[in-house]
């Protein structure tokens, strides 16, 4: 088979197409090592080829020298050569959209999704990949600790979100993993509540779910603080101790072999018996990678397999509509049989700022 790796040989074969034709940014960035906002990655038997656009080739070039990727010059009909003779290509379904299938088809190719092989490698991370995972939590981490003491009254969550994602490009993020949610007082009680001006106040309860990207990886992260104690945070106190229960006992006993389901359940029962299940309104984690949601899923409904070398969230939470939400969220990963955590710094218990 040439050059190709075993990973890469295996999502070839698996796919069962004459060449894979991948357009989608991080499933190329996958694929080639590069990142671009456009371009292509042909992969065939025995070779990959990069097709990059005049605003990313010298870039390319410099990125893929000494590696075996072919790096071509070009657009569309560029790649469309690469792949001339060939019957069968595999696509990406969830990715391709109508009319550029339309369009391949127009060329005479029929068309094969290649999403099954790719999701089955990108679910279990090379040691490389978590170790840029692991990067990008520790980033998360130290920004969050740098912004804690600068907390204040008065504050809106735009500002507390702009300061945490500013320290986070510091530390050397090259961005955020997603929106970042900052939700002071009741707001916390909107799972995704969408950070906006609502000033921080005394006895205040703080949700703080952010991560950021070190070369394409994600990190996910969430704490839940209180901004002084008013003396009036009982009901809240009681669900944090429970919510983090549910979440150190997911890392407890969440091991290979488990479906989704029975690892989303062990923190969702916990919950049960607390009376609290019914305000854990959303599953319990999601894979995470070079995009924020990935597979495996950790939900009531997750019939695949867990297995080492996946990395997840374990983010059990408690939502009182219109009074308050906690959630507590670690990126994790299965690992010799074990569930570990790539949060090392901040600390899980109630911290009253």
């Amino acid at each position: 088979m040439g050059m190709l790796d075993e990973k890469l040989r295996k999502i070839y074969l698996e796919t069962g197409a004459d060449a894979l034709w991948i357009e989608t940014d991080f499933l190329r960035r996958y694929l080639s090592g590069f990142y671009s906002t456009d371009g292509y990655v042909i992969l065939d038997g025995t070779s990959r080829t990069l097709v990059a656009d005049p605003r990313y080739i010298e870039a390319a070039e410099r990125a893929l020298a000494g590696t075996d990727v072919k790096v071509v010059r070009g657009a569309y009909p560029e790649a469309l050569e690469l792949v001339g003779g060939k019957k069968a290509l595999g696509v990406p379904f969830p990715f391709t959209d109508l009319k550029k299938a339309k369009a391949l088809e127009r060329e005479g190719f029929t068309l094969v999704d290649c999403m099954p092989a790719l999701k089955a490698a990108m679910e279990i991370k090379t040691e490389e990949e978590t170790a840029l995972i692991q990067r990008a939590c520790t980033i998360a981490e130290d920004a969050l600790i740098s912004v804690l003491p600068e907390l204040r009254e008065g504050m809106e969550e735009r500002e507390a979100a702009a300061l945490l994602e500013y320290r986070m490009r510091s530390l050397g993020a090259s961005g955020t993993s997603f929106e970042t949610i900052v939700a002071f007082g009741a707001n916390g009680s909107v799972p995704h509540h969408e950070t906006g001006v609502t000033k921080l106040k005394f006895g205040d309860a703080v949700l703080i779910d952010f991560g950021c990207k070190a070369d394409g990886y994600c990190s996910d992260c969430t704490r839940t603080f209180l901004f002084g104690d008013d003396g009036r945070h009982g009901e809240f106190k009681k669900a944090y101790a429970e919510v983090l229960k549910a979440h150190e006992l997911a890392k407890e006993k969440i091991v290979p072999g488990m479906t989704g389901r029975e690892a989303d359940e062990i923190a969702r029962g916990s919950l049960r018996k607390a009376g609290l299940a019914e305000y854990f309104t959303h599953s319990l984690g999601h894979g995470i990678g070079l995009q924020i949601h990935e597979y495996p899923t950790l939900s009531p409904r997750g019939e695949e397999i867990l297995q080492n070398g996946m990395v997840f969230s374990d983010e059990p939470g408690v939502y009182l509509a219109g009074e308050f939400g906690i959630r507590i969220e670690d990126s994790c990963c299965l690992k010799d049989g074990k569930t570990v955590s790539f949060m090392h710094k901040t600390d899980r218990n109630l911290i009253i700022l």
